[in-house]
């Protein structure tokens, strides 16, 4: 079926994935490549919002973009519990 997008680990938050970025992301860029992939399969790019629309874009290009979905982050705990 499709890739899943991981969660948040004990590695840390999810990050951007914008060569150089490191900041945390907040969308999901569900892509294929058709000569490679099978048609319902779904590799994830992640995206923090400044880079969101240039890797859509990148992928939109070249016909691979499939979905920009939002992730479902939880919001950071508040410290002092």
């Amino acid at each position: 079926m499709s890739d899943a997008t991981p969660g948040p680990g004990p590695a840390g938050p999810l990050v951007c994935s914008a060569r150089g970025c490191r900041s945390e992301a907040v969308w999901s860029l569900l892509w294929n490549n058709p000569k490679l992939h099978a048609p319902d399969r779904r590799k994830s790019w992640l995206a923090c919002e400044e880079h969101r629309q240039t890797l859509a874009d990148f992928l939109e290009a070249r016909g691979f973009l499939r979905a920009v979905e939002a992730l479902d982050v939880p919001p950071p705990q508040a410290s002092g519990d």
